[in-house]
């Protein structure tokens, strides 16, 4: 039993937690399964493997300019986290080996159901995130059944997360359709609910092909904006400023000196903003390189290991479809988010912590699939639903989480928040002693899902078949 364990933590921590490897080594079967010579199958692997290396080195680059941005800011805007008394460090070293465990269980199981049931298409490959939502689900069922032991919390958790992997890239799928209309890969990210959201609510608000953020029209003289490189670069380095000049000089200073002592806080905060505007350059050079090499590997597994299957992948991959509207969703996002925390402040309910990264990749995202449904108004859309979803879900999550992880509500994608809302709804339902129920309605409802498609696609193409089959007679006939 300890041999097992050990192998599915080592699998957990170093194939499915390091997302490079894995998708180097999904690349590298793909090959193989479709028989390409050696030297096309190594570069191939080897190209999709750096492609993932150059997307996180970016998302490193910008990533540090948020964090600066966050801690100026919570300066600026005289602002502290709310203490806690447990960490999500001490969490992790008592449940980082039930987490681990999760993830591998679960992998195996999506990968079950994603082989047994053709209508569900995708399999769920952004790796971080697998750990984000097994552990958010483990902290989720330790908060509902504090005494279950850790085999109980591995099967327990694995069942709702492999239903989860299965099921996300499928609601998402007719909005991606829109993205990619080839369908050449699924959506899997942790913002998936503010973007589908997003997509429904934005319908009556216009049109794509007239309000599309990357065909907007704007005078000559700023016509530089459409370069999404500068216009990053210019926005977010302004935001630094002024952030800069409302912050404590002190905290500023400190910051400016950890990248050079001799310098000047105001120039540090420009070179943050273009800091910030080279990672996403570098990160949206990255997608180019994996995708060019793992969407077409994928199609061995697809042909003959898992018959009609696609890759479900991380946010960043459909930024370059639209830029401009993450962008856009960004900063109304952080508007929003800034907005709501004067407003929790002034009425003493609670201390936001603006969360960066979230504003935006989640923002980014949800305004992403505002823009495929109604132009730049569904961008700033998703934008202004992202700010409240994080700001609302941040208060309202932190004390569901205090004895286990509270870090867990301020570094939350709406999805996680979903996730914490409705297990600890069906905590009065189910009860401590009931806890397999989790796993039982998860599994169930993700089987009745699937079933529901399946039969659905095979009566769409019954249906095509019969409308196509007038026309083949009258060939036969001619």
């Amino acid at each position: 039993m300890d041999i097992i364990k050990d192998i599915l933590t080592f699998l957990a921590d170093n194939v499915f937690g390091q997302v490079p490897i894995l998708i180097g080594l999904i690349t590298l079967a793909g090959l193989l399964l479709q028989r390409k010579r050696f030297e096309d199958t190594l570069a191939g692997a080897l190209r999709a493997t750096i492609g993932v290396v150059i997307l996180f080195i970016g998302v490193d680059v910008f990533v540090g300019g948020l964090t600066s941005f966050q801690t100026v800011l919570a300066s600026a805007m005289d602002t502290e986290p709310p203490k806690a008394k447990h960490t999500l460090t001490g969490f992790l070293a008592e449940q980082g080996g039930t987490v681990a465990l999760v993830i591998t269980v679960a992998f195996l199981v999506h990968v079950l159901l994603v082989r047994l049931f053709p209508a569900a298409r995708y399999l769920y490959l952004t790796g971080h995130l697998m750990f984000w939502i097994s552990t958010v689900t483990v902290a989720s069922l330790v908060t509902i059944a504090p005494d279950a032991d850790q085999l109980t919390l591995v099967l327990c958790g694995a069942g709702f997360v492999a239903s989860y992997w299965t099921l996300q890239p499928l609601w998402m799928r007719p909005l991606m359709r829109k993205v990619m209309p080839d369908d050449r890969f699924g959506y899997a990210h942790t913002s998936s609910l503010a973007c589908l959201v997003t997509g429904l609510v934005a319908r009556p608000l216009g049109d794509r092909e007239k309000h599309d953020t990357e065909k907007l029209k704007l005078p000559r003289q700023l016509s530089f904006f459409k370069d999404i490189n500068v216009s990053t670069a210019l926005v977010i380095s302004a935001i630094m400023l002024i952030a800069v000049a409302l912050a404590d000089k002190a905290v500023v200073t400190k910051l400016a000196a950890e990248m050079d002592p001799k310098l000047s806080p105001w120039v540090w905060g420009l070179l943050v903003g273009l800091r910030f505007a080279g990672g996403i350059a570098i990160l949206l050079f990255g997608v180019r390189m994996f995708l060019a090499e793992i969407i077409p590997a994928f199609k061995g597994l697809s042909d003959k290991v898992i018959p009609g299957t696609r890759p479900a992948l991380d946010a960043p991959t459909v930024f370059p479809v639209a830029p401009t509207a993450v962008m856009l969703g960004f900063v109304s996002a952080t508007s929003v988010f800034l907005a709501c925390l004067g407003v929790f402040a002034a009425a003493d309910w609670f201390t936001l912590a603006p969360p960066m990264i979230m504003l935006f990749f989640v923002g980014g995202a949800a305004a992403l699939f505002g823009n495929v449904v109604a132009g730049w108004r569904g961008a700033v859309l998703g934008g202004v639903l992202t700010g409240l979803i994080l700001a609302i879900g941040q208060a309202v999550t932190w004390g569901m989480y205090e004895s286990t992880a509270p870090e867990l509500a301020t570094l939350a994608d709406p999805d996680w928040y979903a996730i914490a809302w409705l297990l600890k709804g069906l905590d009065p339902v189910i009860g401590g002693a009931s806890i397999w129920a989790v796993p039982v309605v998860a599994m169930a409802a993700t089987v009745a899902t699937l079933l529901i498609l399946g039969r659905r696609e095979k009566a769409r193409a019954t249906q095509e078949a019969t409308r196509q089959e007038p026309g083949k007679r009258i060939g036969k006939i001619s």
